[in-house]
C-alpha cells in the first residue's frame, strides 16, 4: 500500500506511476474522496465545537431555573447531524482505503518503461545451450516414457493441471528442493522455515494477494475465510506482521519449501500439458526483511542466490528486468530468471525476484526501530523463488536428456539420489 501522505501531497507522482504501469485507476477518484473526507471532518468538528460551547449555557439556565428547551432541541439536531456525518465519514474512509488497497506499487526510477513482456530487456546470459544431435523431447513426454510422471491418474484424482511423480522422479524433485534449501541456508544466510500453507484473509491482504487477486486463489469452502497459499512469500512475510524488528537484526532472511496452490485464472489454453502451469506445485521461496538503505543491494544478492542453483546444475539461463507494464502488483523492481528448455526451444521463467520496498510493510504494518531515532520506520520486503521445484525438474529433464530417452542426473544432485546417476527406459 502506498503512503497516504504521498497520495494527499503528491497525487501526480502516483498518477505518473499508474500511467507507466498502464493502469486505468483514476487518481481523481481518490482526490474527490479525500476532499469529501476533509469536508466531513471539518463539519463534524464544527458541530462538536458548537455543542461544547452551548453545554455550559444549558447548565447555567438549568441552575438558574430558566427554560433551556430551545437549546436542548438545537443540540438534539446537532447530535443527529453529527451522527449522520460520522456515518458518511466512515463510508468515505472505507472507500478511500479500498481505493488505496487497489493501487499497485510505484516502480523504481531505474525500471525500464514498457507495456508488456516484449519490452523486458535481457541483462545477461549464463551457460551454453546443450548441443543435441537429435530432436529433443518435452519434459512431459520424457517423464511419462520413463514412468516418473503420471498426468492421467492425477486428472482422475483431482482434475486437470495436476500431476503425480513416482520413484526416481519423486526422488529427483526432493533432491532439487534439498539442493536449493542447503544452498540458500549454508551459502546465502537464509533461515529455513516450515510455515502454514493455509492462511487467513488478513495474511493474504498483508502481501497484496487480497483484495485484488482473489480469483487467483484457492479459498476453503467455509465461513472462516481461509486460503491455500499461492507462494510461501505470504506466510513468511507476515511472520513480522504488526511487529517491530530491532535494526541490529536486519536483514532477516527466511526460506521455505512448500506446496503452492494457484487457480491459474485467465490461463485457459496455456501450457495445458506438463508441469509448467499447475494448480499445485512445490517451490523454495526466499524472503528478506531489509533496511531501506540496503534493499537494492539485497535484491542483487537474492537474484544471485537464485542463479546459483542453475549454475550448480549447469543449466543455461538468462536474467531479464521487468518493465513498468509487466511488473507484479506489489513490486518496485523485479528480475526474472528464465531457464532454457530444449524441448520447447525457448526460455521460460523459473524465478522472479522483487523488491517491494515498503509497499507490503505498510499493508502488514512491519517496522524496525532505528538505533539513532525514536521514530519507527517501515522495513523493505523482498521475495524471490529459489527456485520453482517443478520448473527446475522440467529444466533438468529437457537439458539432460539423451538420444535414447534416458536422463543423466546432474553432478550437483547425485549426493541426494541414492546412487542413481542415469534414469533409463525399461
Amino acid at each position: 500500500m502506498l503512503d497516504l501522505k504521498l497520495m494527499q501531497k503528491n497525487p501526480d507522482v502516483v498518477r505518473e506511476s499508474l500511467e507507466k504501469r498502464g493502469s486505468k485507476i483514476d487518481v481523481q477518484e481518490f482526490i474527490d474522496l479525500d476532499t469529501r473526507r476533509k469536508a466531513l471532518i471539518g463539519e463534524v468538528e464544527s458541530l462538536k465545537a458548537e455543542k461544547n460551547a452551548v453545554g455550559p449555557e444549558i447548565a447555567k439556565r438549568k441552575k438558574a431555573g430558566e427554560d433551556a428547551s430551545d437549546l436542548l432541541a438545537k443540540m438534539g439536531q446537532v447530535s443527529a447531524r453529527t451522527k449522520e456525518l460520522d456515518s458518511e465519514l466512515t463510508q468515505v474512509e472505507s472507500a478511500q482505503k479500498d481505493w488505496m488497497m487497489s493501487v499497485p506499487n510505484i516502480p523504481h526510477k531505474s525500471v525500464p518503461l514498457g507495456t508488456s513482456e516484449e519490452d523486458n530487456p535481457v541483462l545477461r546470459y549464463w551457460g551454453g545451450k546443450p548441443e543435441l544431435d537429435f530432436a529433443p523431447k518435452e519434459h512431459w513426454e520424457l517423464g511419462t516414457n520413463l514412468g516418473g510422471l503420471d498426468f492421467e491418474c492425477a486428472a482422475k484424482l483431482a482434475g486437470a493441471r495436476f500431476s503425480i511423480s513416482y520413484g526416481w522422479c519423486a526422488r529427483l524433485e526432493r533432491a532439487l528442493a534439498q539442493l536449493m534449501l542447503d544452498t540458500q541456508t549454508s551459502l546465502h544466510g537464509y533461515t529455513e522455515v516450515i510455515p502454514p500453507v493455509i492462511v487467513n484473509r488478513k495474511t493474504m491482504t498483508g502481501t497484496g494477494q487480497l483484495p485484488k487477486f482473489e480469483e487467483d486463489l484457492f479459498k476453503l469452502n467455509d465461513d472462516r475465510e481461509f486460503y491455500l497459499i499461492p507462494t510461501a512469500e505470504v506466510p513468511l512475510t507476515n511472520i513480522y506482521a504488526g511487529e517491530v524488528i530491532d535494526e541490529e537484526k536486519l536483514p532477516v532472511k527466511f526460506c521455505a519449501h512448500t506446496p503452492c496452490f494457484r487457480s491459474e485464472a485467465g490461463s485457459y489454453g496455456k501450457d495445458t500439458k506438463g508441469l509448467i502451469r499447475q494448480h499445485q506445485f512445490n517451490k523454495v521461496e526466499m524472503v528478506n526483511f531489509a533496511h531501506p538503505e540496503h534493499s537494492y543491494e539485497a535484491l542483487e544478492d537474492m537474484t544471485a542466490a537464485a542463479e546459483r542453483i542453475l549454475q550448480l546444475l549447469n543449466i543455461p539461463y538468462r536474467v531479464i528486468e521487468l518493465c513498468t507494464g509487466d511488473m507484479g502488483f506489489g513490486a518496485a523492481k523485479t528480475y526474472d530468471i528464465e531457464v532454457w528448455l530444449p524441448g520447447q526451444d525457448q526460455y521460460r521463467e523459473i524465478s522472479s525476484c522483487s523488491n517491494c520496498e515498503d509497499f507490503q510493510a505498510r499493508r502488514a504494518n512491519i517496522k524496525f526501530q532505528p538505533r539513532d531515532s525514536k521514530k519507527k520506520q517501515f522495513v523493505h520486503t523482498l521475495n524471490g523463488s529459489g527456485l520453482a521445484v517443478g520448473r527446475c525438474l522440467v529444466a533438468v529433464l529437457e537439458n539432460y536428456q539423451q538420444a535414447d530417452g534416458s536422463i543423466v542426473i546432474p553432478d550437483a544432485l547425485k549426493p541426494y539420489m541414492g546412487g542413481i546417476e542415469v534414469v533409463t527406459p525399461e
